[in-house]
């Protein structure tokens, strides 16, 4: 692990960015703040084992350090929806004759 000049924000392998003393990597809390437009006191509420202090660590990592998080969460997203496809395409079983068919444009 490497520390950086974030007082609550070391690097994982690989530069990921986590909050110390936790397993909480930055970019989870800021898709939380993004998706639901949470606030700094809001993400408080909801991981009360987190300072206001780490969130706001956590926050100001990002913000510094924007375009390659949102890299880092856009390659690991299109991995998991490939992963969920996939997985779908094991469970569904072969495609029915009507969705043959369709896919043809034949009905």
């Amino acid at each position: 692990m490497l520390e950086t000049h974030y007082e609550h924000i070391i690097l994982l392998e690989k530069n990921v960015p986590i909050i110390a003393g936790t397993d909480v990597k930055v970019s989870e809390l800021v898709l939380e703040h993004i998706a639901y437009d949470l606030s700094a006191e809001e993400l408080k509420y909801r991981h009360q084992y987190l300072t206001l202090g780490k969130i706001c660590s956590a926050l100001a990592y990002y913000w510094d350090h924007q375009e390659e998080i949102d890299t880092y969460i856009e390659q690991h997203f299109q991995g998991v929806d490939q992963i969920l496809v996939d997985q779908l395409r094991r469970t569904a079983g072969p495609p029915t004759l009507k969705e043959r068919l369709r896919t043809r444009g034949l009905i």
